[in-house]
């Protein structure tokens, strides 16, 4: 097994899982089999029960497991299935270490953050890389494991003195360190400044690891000066100086990275069994990117939510969209619309955000209403699905916004004004969205319906079954409490909402579709997290399709030709 570990230096979100998951990338395209590790220094157990303000969106793994972004990012660039495992987290670590003193395993011995600590990280890491995540179930040969934070940040340092002594357990030719930094460009002079990263370098020896690649992130290219100078003060050879500068779309940084040599050095540094040049995976990656550039026909899509301030809060929800638009061979346009802003209670306060949020959802060519949890935003959302289902404009609902197009549609199609879900209205006459029966609401942490479940479609006529390739069933994974009251479908059926796909007992909806209208579709479940690259999303899919007014014709043709096929034969 060969370990490769990247670190990050200077400031926090400077890259360091995007870089990972390239280079993962990088050697899956030599033939090697990758796996990703990601560390976070907090207490949390997990993510579950964060704010989307505070680390972005909550990635929901297969198992269930409630984690970190960038596993979202290891997924998506490496097309593989990690476990809730592969998030160490502090809390985790420590939760670990105290059961088993609690168990006696210790034999009296004062526990310590050294050895015993460090010895539950370095074993954690061992016994995780191991793990297959790949379809064919193969052991993994190279493991990227992610320290996040900086370098110097007191909560890190445990996990730093693990990897310290881990390089000499795990021997010079099976580990790598590999470091992010950063290379400001002050507006004042213009001029490049490598003082950060060598600071940064420097304390990372201090700490035990010296860096066998640097990579340096900048707003424009590096100049060679500025390589020469970092990798002088840096103990470095030039070629170790990696570069990446801010460019159009992270599908190029894999190209960047390979362009810098850096096949030829891990062959060199780690002993690899492969070739100097990349496959045909790389090159696929290389054309992709290179059409990303070159896209000129724009789709626009409005997201609705309450988290707009922070684009990480719906990451893989974008990352879909992208992955959508870029299939059908259209540039995204998303804007974000903060639900509130759509609110008669802001028409008052504030009329100018009241009509510009307004005027961005009427100008877009579909709408979009995400997961969330909480009533702050929700009257806002309801009129936005309101707009799309009267003014057929294509809509997708997920989760919460599945769950708000039952609610609405009870308001205004069924007549029940008071229609809302037990969530905002514990006491409400028509409650159409209750609370699930093995919801525990004294724990907030993992108690939800989580991870993958089977979806069974109900009829042959349903446009995301055929979106879906005809199957009879999807396997798609979920977050969340409160689901569809089931007592009430009939009346929703009736009207022509149609409940088209259920769970394996058929007691829980899973997905709604309006007859007569273009693309009026809600799911249960989180497609976005299943959505790659080269794979995207049916149910995204479908909302790009019909926001481009191609949606009919793809599915007269049986949906056996690639999207983007399709739209060059429709063109």
């Amino acid at each position: 097994m060969k370990y490769i570990l990247v670190t990050g230096g200077v400031i926090s979100g400077i890259g360091k899982g995007i870089i990972a998951s390239s280079i993962g990338t990088i050697l899956k395209s030599c033939g090697l089999r990758v796996t990703a590790i990601k560390i976070d220094p907090y207490i949390n157990i997990d993510a579950g029960t964060f704010s989307p303000y505070e680390h972005g969106e909550v990635f929901v793994l297969n198992d269930g497991g409630e984690v970190d972004l960038d596993l979202g990012n290891y997924e998506r660039f490496l097309d593989i299935n990690l476990y809730k495992d592969n998030n160490i987290t502090t809390g985790k670590i420590y939760q670990h270490v105290i059961n088993k003193e609690r168990h006696g395993d210790y034999l009296g011995k004062t526990v310590q953050v050294v050895p015993h600590i460090t010895d539950a990280v370095q074993e954690w890491v061992m016994n995780q890389a191991k793990v297959p995540v790949d379809d064919d179930r193969r052991e993994p040969q190279i493991c990227v494991i992610e320290l996040g934070g900086t370098i110097g940040d007191i909560e890190g340092m445990p996990f730093v003195e693990a990897f310290r002594q881990f390089q000499f357990k795990a021997k010079r030719e099976n580990f790598c360190n590999i470091h992010v930094s950063l290379v400001p460009q002050p507006n004042a002079t213009g001029e490049q400044k490598t003082k950060p990263t060598q600071n940064s370098v420097r304390a990372l020896r201090g700490l035990g690891l010296s860096p066998d690649l640097i990579v340096c992130r900048s707003a424009k290219p590096i100049e060679m000066a500025v390589k020469e100078k970092i990798s002088m003060f840096c103990h470095v050879e030039p070629e170790q100086v990696i570069f990446i500068h801010d460019v159009s779309s992270t599908y190029r940084v894999p190209i960047l990275l390979e362009e810098q040599g850096i096949i030829k050095y891990f062959k060199q540094r780690l002993n690899l069994p492969i070739d100097d040049q990349p496959s045909d995976l790389l090159m696929r990656w290389k054309k992709m990117a290179d059409r990303y550039e070159r896209l000129l026909k724009v789709c626009s899509i409005a997201l609705v939510g309450k988290y707009t301030k922070l684009s990480d809060c719906y990451a893989s929800v974008f990352k879909a969209l992208e992955h959508s638009a870029l299939a059908i061979n259209h540039k995204l346009d998303l804007m974000y619309i903060d639900s509130t802003e759509l609110e008669r209670s802001t028409e008052v306060e504030n009329s100018v955000k009241y009509h510009q949020a307004w005027q961005k959802l009427c100008k877009a060519d579909g709408i979009l209403v995400p997961g969330g949890f909480g009533i702050r935003g929700t009257e806002g959302k309801l009129q936005a699905i309101s707009w799309a289902r009267t003014k057929k404009k294509p809509f997708l609902g997920v989760c919460l916004g599945m769950q708000l197009a039952v609610v609405e549609f009870a308001r205004n199609c069924l007549n029940w004004k008071d229609a809302n879900s037990t969530e905002f209205d514990p006491d409400t006459k028509n409650p159409v969205v209750i609370d699930m029966p093995e919801h525990n609401p004294g724990d907030m942490g993992g108690t939800m319906r989580l991870g993958k479940r089977r979806t069974v479609f109900k009829t042959q006529n349903s446009v995301l079954r055929k979106l879906y390739g005809d199957e009879m069933f999807v396997e798609e994974r979920h977050r969340h409490r409160y689901e569809v009251n089931p007592e009430l479908t009939h009346c929703f059926e009736e009207k022509g909402l149609k409940f088209v796909g259920h769970d394996t007992e058929g007691n829980r909806m899973e997905i709604i579709e309006l007859e007569n209208h273009p693309y009026f579709v809600g799911v249960q479940f989180h497609p976005e997290f299943s959505s790659r690259p080269m794979k995207p999303s049916p149910p995204y899919l479908g909302l790009l399709l019909a926001a481009t007014g191609t949606l009919n014709a793809y599915l007269q043709r049986g949906c056996k030709l690639s999207p983007s096929d399709f739209i060059e034969q429709e063109s």
